[in-house]
């Protein structure tokens, strides 16, 4: 670990977590529990449409003391986990998909592919990889989700990447879990008891549209979960805690069959508002209006907004049409809420711009030994230089060549300013690699490091080897500049979508990003083969063994043909059976009697069990169970077969119990430890094959 630059580290980790229970966290004066929802729609490049969820719920409680016995608004189910796991914060997301940056600008929250856990845990807690493990499976059956596959081979602690978004006394890493399932698929059972926190449900206000057959038909779905507690009021004398649940999703016109660019809340959720939630204080619905040129007006909303909005977001200056639901004016013309936005001319792919942070992720190499992963970090900004942490959590079955890790810039190396590397352990632990870049205006910098793949035990591998093997994405977190200069408002009045990572200062704004998750193929053996010797091994032994123990015990007997008319023939045949199951009887008895001029001999059953004492062992130790499984299939058939006489039985058990007590002669159920093997067993000629 280096520590160089502390200035850029300092300032960038400072802001990591701008929410750190600044003033103004709180609204004032008041007690009990408030919720606050919105909506916010912002049309994207190519005619796809963004649409953010947020509802806030605040509780003017203490919940770390764990005396609260009535929940109102809060969800009892998280309450009740949030006091008895000891959680500061927690932050859950469950993702469909890929936010691609580089074309629809930067998330309103960003969140990796699969599901993503991290948690801040109280100085408290005795043991947290303990609590850790618990709250996993705890909200595994809230969410219906596979946290409880999260263990220590994808947990990781890291040092500078993740901070506490809300009131915090100290930063002390050692509190911090992350972990990341890029596998994870999200689907309707992780949306149905996520609507069930919700204080008015599905039934009423803006999760009315949370239809799960359209929110399924998109192109990224993301649903979240944010705990984290904060100030009050702005003296910061008590502590209350937010409960924010989002979930974002983006719509592509094309793909649902409408072929064009303009939208409306009818076509995207197959659904329209009829009135706010009863318990919500607040109901807003922000559609993005603003020109991309400000000669020419782009968008033409319908209907006539309740008012306007303006505010800088993520650097650029943003113009928002609010709907407010809990205005009486807003359903006196009809008694439903329809938005629709209309482009008045068609709109120019080139005066996108492109995001000032966006990064891309890929996996280079040729056969199944080694590779390289690569990571390109663009800064697009024309003259402004800032620094960046990426977090790299790669699992153990990759080992990294950490000598090989180069990072280039322009044609020249760039050396990190602060780099903590953990090395990981094969089983126990994935790695860890985090580092502090400095991005010059206007660059590619490129971030590579070389491993090479281990094999795993047959049992490790998944259902699907050949699929592939999940890695889980980059974390990018850096303060970006803002061209724009930002002012200082206060988070209750501002919206909720830019009051998660407010801005510490108006010159730059925090952003999290997350890179694509790599798919790496690991050497595969032929599952099939195990199948095909065991069908092969058991036809050869039933074709073998039953034909030789049919030539050992059946009796042959040679019948002369008859002679005789078509009466005497019909007789044989109806008497046939009755004769047959008679001279079985006879010969399965041990003490034959005399039988004209064929004679058996006495003692019929020992002469085919009395050999088994005397077939010798295998030498080679590998084949004893086998020798053994074989000796007590063959007793057991002869049994059912031949169905031995009691005396022969009683001789052949107490020969038996003989051999294998007094450890002397072939006892084929085991090997008596007192015993010597044979000078040839050791012979590795013999023993090998």
């Amino acid at each position: 670990m280096m520590a160089a630059g502390p200035l850029l580290l300092l300032l960038l980790l400072g802001a990591a977590g701008p929410g750190l229970g600044a003033p103004g966290q709180g609204s004032g004066s008041g007690s009990g529990a408030a919720l606050r929802e919105e909506l916010l729609l912002r049309p994207l490049p190519a005619g796809d449409v963004a649409a953010a969820f947020q509802f806030r719920t605040r509780w003017d409680a203490d919940l770390r003391r764990g005396a609260v016995s009535h929940y109102r608004l809060f969800p009892k189910a998280l309450g009740q986990l949030v006091a008895a796991q000891g959680v500061r914060e927690l932050h859950l997301a469950l993702t469909q998909g890929f936010w691609r940056t580089q074309s629809w600008g930067q998330p309103p929250l960003g969140a990796p592919a699969g599901a993503e856990l991290w948690v801040w845990f109280q100085d408290s807690v005795p043991d947290v990889d303990k609590a850790w493990k618990e709250l996993s499976n705890i909200l595994s059956g809230i969410f219906c989700a596979s946290l409880n596959f999260i263990d220590s081979t994808n947990t990781v602690t890291p040092t500078a990447s993740f901070k506490p978004l809300g009131l915090a006394n100290g930063t002390d890493h050692r509190l911090l879990r992350y972990a990341v399932l890029p596998r994870e698929v999200v689907c309707t059972e992780n949306l149905t008891p996520w609507k069930k926190l919700l204080p008015c449900g599905s039934k009423a206000g803006l999760a009315v549209l949370l239809k799960a057959e359209r929110l399924f038909h998109s192109s990224y779905h993301s649903q979240a979960v944010h705990i984290r507690p904060i100030c009050r009021d702005a003296s910061c004398l008590a502590v209350s805690w937010e409960l924010r649940q989002t979930l974002t999703v983006v719509f592509d016109s094309f793909t649902s069959g409408q072929g064009k660019k303009d939208w409306s809340l009818f076509k995207m959720f197959s659904r329209t508002l009829t009135d706010a939630c009863p318990l919500a204080s607040e109901s807003k619905v922000y559609v993005d209006i603003s020109p991309k040129n400000k000669e020419k007006e782009l968008l033409e909303v319908t209907p006539t907004p309740t008012s306007l909005h303006e505010a800088v977001v993520q650097g650029d200056k943003r113009t928002y049409a609010v709907y407010d639901l809990l205005s009486p004016s807003l359903f006196n013309s009809s008694r439903s809420l329809n938005v629709q936005l209309k482009w008045k001319r068609p709109q120019d792919s080139q005066e996108l711009s492109t995001p000032v942070l966006h990064a891309q992720r890929y996996v280079s190499g040729y056969g199944l030994q080694t590779g390289e992963i690569s990571t390109l970090i663009h800064n697009t900004h024309p003259y402004r230089a800032f620094p960046v942490i990426l977090l790299e959590t790669v699992p153990w079955y990759l080992r990294l060549y950490v000598h090989t890790l180069t990072i280039i810039t322009k044609g020249k190396e760039n050396k990190p300013s602060y780099i903590h590397y953990q090395p990981a352990q094969d089983r126990k632990r994935p790695h860890l690699l985090e580092m502090l870049i400095q991005l010059p205006a206007n660059s590619v910098t490129k971030v590579t490091i070389q491993f090479e793949r281990a094999l795993l035990k047959w049992t490790e591998y998944t259902p699907d080897p050949n699929h592939g093997f999940y890695v889980s994405p980059s974390v990018l977190s850096a303060l970006v500049p803002s061209v724009i200069a930002m002012k200082d408002v206060d988070v209750e009045e501002s919206p909720l979508f830019a009051s998660l990572f407010p801005s510490s200062d108006g010159s730059s704004y925090f952003v999290r990003l997350y890179t694509e998750p790599l798919l790496v193929n690991l050497p595969t053996p032929d599952f099939s083969m195990p199948y095909n010797v065991i069908c092969l091994t058991c036809t050869v032994v039933a074709v073998c063994y039953g034909s030789f123990y049919n030539l050992l015990t059946r009796t042959f007997h040679v019948e002369e043909p008859s002679r005789g008319g078509l009466a005497k023939r019909l007789a044989n045949v109806i008497h046939q059976p009755t004769r047959g199951a008679a001279e079985d009887r006879w010969e399965h008895t041990c003490l034959l009697l005399p039988q004209g001029p064929r004679q058996p001999d006495t003692m019929y059953c020992l002469q085919w069990l009395l050999p088994v004492l005397l077939i010798p062992k295998p030498l080679n130790p590998a084949l004893w169970f086998s020798h053994s499984m074989f000796m007590g299939f063959y007793l057991l058939s002869f049994l059912l077969e031949r169905k031995p006489c009691t005396i022969c039985a009683l001789v052949f058990l107490a020969a038996l119990f003989l051999i294998c007590y007094s450890c002397w002669g072939n006892c084929f159920l085991y090997h008596c430890t007192g015993s010597q093997l044979p000078e040839s067993a050791h012979d590795p000629s013999i023993v090998g094959t």
